[in-house]
């Protein structure tokens, strides 16, 4: 009688199968940890009026079109423009802002303009002396 040799794939099968889990599970897992990106976009030195201070974080909203009457903060700080074109005259000198600068507002006599047919947005971090 004759014995025919059998094959048995299955063995050789499943460990490629597991290597090929293992090498994508590792694929994922390196695409889930992003890296952090952090980037100063403005540095400023500023010396306090007070040890006794308000920061404050405003969001204003401006119409198309819209511009403000002359006016001032209660304090100094960084603006961050989120959407539209901003022009800002303060200090004698006219600047535009769009879409993701920064820059810094002294607290003093200003206006600012909308250039946009669109809403704009500003974040404003404001430190002024607490009351």
């Amino acid at each position: 009688m004759f014995k025919i040799p059998t094959i048995k794939p299955a063995r050789p099968i499943r460990i490629m199968l597991a290597a090929l889990l293992l090498i994508n599970v590792h694929a994922v897992s390196a695409q889930e940890k992003p890296a952090l990106n952090r980037s100063i976009l403005l540095s400023n030195k500023v010396e306090l009026p007070s040890n006794n201070i308000d920061a404050k974080v405003i969001r204003v909203i401006f119409p198309p079109a819209f511009k403000t009457p002359w006016h001032s903060h209660e304090g100094p700080g960084p603006r961050y423009v989120v959407k539209g074109k901003l022009k800002v005259v303060e200090g004698g000198k006219t600047n535009t802002y769009s879409d993701g600068d920064v820059f810094w507002e002294s607290g003093h006599l200003m206006s600012v303009e909308n250039l946009g047919e669109d809403s704009a947005e500003l974040i404003i971090f404001e430190l002024a002396p607490a009351n």
